[in-house]
């Protein structure tokens, strides 16, 4: 009689392990902070020396500031990947974030959502006795964490995502000084064409998955090459507004250079990706991006001081 084998007992699940503070912060994209905050705090700048600030208000408002943002910022990348977990799970790209991976389970992703939002709410506080913040954190954080469901719906969910972070100079400006100047519409102008520019290359890389998905997108609407042409006359105009607002604030020689400066790293970055080849869309959307942001930020601090 021959024996029959026992079924081999099934693979032990290795146990999963509690997050950590640097999971947390992939979660969010932290260092994709470089983005928005420099040009809150070129609001700031600007605002302190429009309105002679001292340095106890001027520390008090970078307290508010930097705060606002962090807080804002963190819900609605929590949100974006708690309510399109399902889609990255099925896009090879995202599969491994930390929501489809079982890193951060959807329950604790909400809840961080939910804890960060209030914690922008509060923040507005500081700003007190100067209440517009407070009244339209709400508003804004709704149009912050809308973002996320507007590639279900339009392709213009690139300019939502920009308008979003463009949001950040005026609403600065606005805490800062009880009113926006047009400085303060410059510079959201800039973020505006400039962030939607951007976004428009890195989605290049989904064209094919969020035509299958039912996703909106310029590439997925009107093609790649279409698309580069698109994002590149919005960075036309995002150079023309930075010599805007060069001319609105006042601004200085140090500024102007940075501006030229700016024009030929956005030529850089288009120069970076082409229809045939995706490969260097990374280098293109956060390194040239971030010398973009940071050094504006540095050059308007050097114009200041000198000019």
């Amino acid at each position: 009689m021959t024996a029959v084998s026992s079924p081999p007992a099934p693979a032990t699940a290795p146990a999963p392990r509690r997050a950590t503070i640097a999971d947390w912060l992939g979660l969010i994209r932290f260092s994709h902070t470089v983005f928005a905050l420099p040009f809150a705090l070129m609001a700031a700048l600007l605002a302190w020396r429009a309105t002679e600030a001292d340095a106890v208000k001027i520390a008090w408002d970078l307290l508010g500031v930097t705060l606002c943002m962090a807080t804002a910022r963190a819900a609605a990348m929590a949100f974006n990947r708690l309510v399109d977990r399902d889609l990255d799970a099925a896009n090879p790209r995202t599969a491994s974030r930390h929501l489809p991976a079982g890193i951060v389970s959807p329950t604790a992703a909400a809840l961080f959502t939910l804890i960060c939002s209030a914690g922008f709410v509060a923040s507005t506080l500081l700003f007190l006795p100067n209440r517009w913040p407070l009244y339209l954190s709400l508003p804004v954080l709704a149009w912050l964490l809308g973002y996320s469901l507007a590639k279900r719906w339009t392709w213009l969910c690139h300019w939502w995502l920009s308008a979003a972070l463009a949001l950040a100079p005026i609403a600065a400006w606005l805490a800062i000084s009880g009113s926006v100047q047009p400085p303060a519409l410059w510079l959201a102008a800039v973020v505006l064409l400039w962030v939607g520019g951007f976004d428009i290359l890195y989605s290049c890389q989904d064209a094919a998955f969020d035509r299958e998905a039912g996703l909106n997108s310029v590439p997925a609407r009107f093609g790649i090459p279409a698309a580069l042409k698109i994002a590149a006359a919005g960075h036309l105009l995002c150079g023309l507004c930075l010599f805007g607002l060069w001319h609105a604030a006042d601004l200085g020689w140090a500024f102007l250079a940075g501006v030229v400066g700016v024009c030929g790293l956005l030529m850089y970055e288009h120069a970076l990706v082409r229809p045939d080849d995706l490969s260097r869309v990374g280098k293109a959307f956060f390194t040239v991006n971030a010398v973009i942001s940071l050094g504006l930020l540095a050059v308007l601090g050097i114009d200041l001081a000198v000019w």
